[in-house]
């Protein structure tokens, strides 16, 4: 499908990876561990399959919950053997983690065009509220809309679906941002138009279809919705 700006009157964002670096959690580990690089891959990896899981079984949980379960597999994994206090210094990162520089100026660019904006996330209410909080950025966004209100995780469609009825948009007037292929894929899937915002030049999965549009930066995406 061809990007369409002119249906566009709402903005999703999706938070880890996307308005936040996650990559601070290596740096985390980095004092800890050896093998940081290779622990955080695993971490992240598993924390993602964990919600999928979860979405199949009904065995949800907060999504710091699954963080903390997969921190522990990780390291497990690894022969390291930390205990529940230094995991923990470890998994408070994700309230303190470091905002892509184009994401404020960027927003601010989207409020001024007339587009209402959002954060659509797996995150529970605690942990969006200190991202946005340390991203500074609450002034920008109309709300952060979690997966804790209806129980599940993206890519689920009723999780998308939940967020457009929050935002009192039809669904085919939203445009979804993600750093994530499967989060893309999920809000087109439910009927939104689904962005890609690729900051490191990675190929886009063969996989499920493609995104609507892909753009460097949030000023990237801006500039599709004024062009």
């Amino acid at each position: 499908m061809t990007f369409d700006p002119e249906r566009v009157s709402t903005v999703t964002f999706d938070s880890y990876s996307t308005i936040v670096d996650v990559d601070a959690a290596e740096r985390a580990l980095a004092d800890r561990v050896e093998e940081a690089a290779s622990v955080s891959t695993l971490w992240r990896m598993r924390s993602l399959e964990y919600t999928l899981v979860a979405n199949h079984l009904d065995a949800y949980q907060p999504f710091f919950e699954m963080n903390r379960d997969a921190l522990r597999y990780a390291l497990e994994a690894h022969g390291v053997d930390l205990p529940s206090s230094e995991r923990d210094e470890i998994l408070a990162v994700y309230h303190e983690l470091d905002v892509f520089d184009d994401v404020r100026e960027g927003i601010e660019r989207l409020r001024d065009g007339g587009y209402d904006c959002y954060v659509v996330s797996n995150g529970d209410p605690e942990m969006l509220a200190s991202m946005v909080d340390h991203a500074g950025i609450a002034d920008l966004l109309e709300d952060a809309i979690s997966a804790d209100e209806v129980e599940t995780f993206k890519p689920d469609a009723e999780l998308y679906r939940h967020a457009a009825a929050r935002t009192g948009t039809p669904i085919d007037r939203i445009v979804h941002v993600s750093a994530g292929w499967y989060d893309v894929l999920g809000a087109k899937h439910a009927g939104m138009q689904g962005a890609w915002i690729d900051r490191k030049g990675t190929p886009w999965q063969p996989f499920g279809g493609e995104p609507d549009l892909t753009v460097d930066s949030v000023f990237d995406l801006a500039e599709a919705l004024e062009g």
